[in-house]
């Protein structure tokens, strides 16, 4: 049996014993989370949130690209989050590459070197600071008076706040 189908006979157990109750589209804190995917952060636990809270966006390091934006953008615009929360962690698996040296393994395996923006950073914390900004800045997000930044530490759990001056 695949992991895939053991994932959807998971789901099938969870559906049978799941109390059907309906959800707003709408999240209920009226807040969005960029994050990491890296499997070893539960945002959930971590943070005490519930079905129907918040919108959670992960992709390869938590980094702000057009598409975070467009996500945000849309989360804002037509669902009414107001806050943004950008989670990075430590151990991040894009600290270990370099965006050169992964675009040419990208063409060297494939022919093609790829369309995207790598987006590997060295200082978690600097990319947090960054990635804040890029927020802040985008004309096509409405709420950006609250947008903050944090490292999660995937050993110890807990949460340190990135300070982000707007100069």
């Amino acid at each position: 049996m695949s992991t895939i189908d053991e994932l959807v006979r998971n789901n099938s157990a969870y559906a049978d014993g799941y109390e059907s109750r309906h959800l707003d589209v709408h999240p209920s804190r009226r807040l969005a989370i960029v994050t990491c995917m890296d499997s070893r952060l539960d945002v959930f636990a971590a943070l005490g949130l519930g079905d129907g809270e918040a919108h959670i966006l992960r992709n390869a390091g938590g980094v702000i690209t057009d598409d975070v934006i467009r996500s945000l953008a849309v989360s804002q615009r037509r669902l009414g989050t107001r806050e943004v929360m950008l989670i990075h962690h430590t151990d991040c698996g894009m600290q270990k590459l370099t965006d050169d040296g992964f675009r040419a393994e990208l063409q060297a395996s494939t022919g093609v070197s790829p369309a995207f923006a790598i987006e590997s950073f060295i200082d978690a914390e600097a990319d947090v600071r960054q990635s804040v900004l890029r927020v802040r800045r985008s004309d096509f997000i409405l709420h950006r008076e609250v947008v903050r930044g944090f490292v999660y530490d995937v050993d110890t759990h807990r949460l340190k706040e990135i300070p982000v001056d707007d100069d």
